[in-house]
């Protein structure tokens, strides 16, 4: 099973991976890979400072004071590492349970294999259309922060509040 949704009552954008990392299960919780960017990114976009690697209460508190949520695709899979093109036996976790306990409006998905796995088993439960956004994974070299703040900040923006 992957970690459990990190949600509250006015957490208003869902922002999905495809799998917990590696380094994520060794450090218990979404994105603990030192050089995954999604943290850093996070706190430029909400003006707060960057959560210690193993503070997993200030990354709770930080998604939670800004009106987001945070899970995984998968509930469970066959994979390879951290590699998402290497997914097989997908089992999805349950988005209609998180829907009727959170007022998700909009989705966001953390890179393709994220977007692509959300599409095929989620969106047609949850009915609502998702964001790709670009990964924050240090495999994707190309992106560098500035070009991740902006096009994450664009989307994200009206929830941040």
């Amino acid at each position: 099973m992957s970690f459990p949704p990190v949600y509250g009552p006015r957490s208003r954008a869902l922002i999905l991976g495809s799998w917990p990392s590696p380094k994520s299960w060794a450090m218990g919780f979404y994105y603990g890979h030192p050089n995954n960017r999604f943290w850093p990114l996070l706190a430029s976009l909400t003006g707060e400072p960057v959560p210690a690697r193993e503070d997993i209460e200030a990354k709770r508190g930080l998604i939670l004071r800004h009106n987001l949520a945070l899970w995984d695709v998968l509930a469970s899979c066959t994979i390879e590492g951290a590699s998402d093109a290497s997914i097989r036996d997908a089992v999805p976790e349950d988005i209609a349970a998180l829907l009727a306990r959170a007022p998700i409006e909009a989705v966001f998905c953390n890179g393709a294999a994220a977007h692509k796995l959300y599409t095929r088993y989620m969106q047609p439960v949850s009915g609502i259309p998702a964001v790709r956004l670009p990964s924050t994974s240090p495999a994707n070299a190309a992106w560098q922060m500035e070009r991740l703040r902006t096009a994450w900040g664009q989307a994200l923006e009206p929830y941040l509040r």
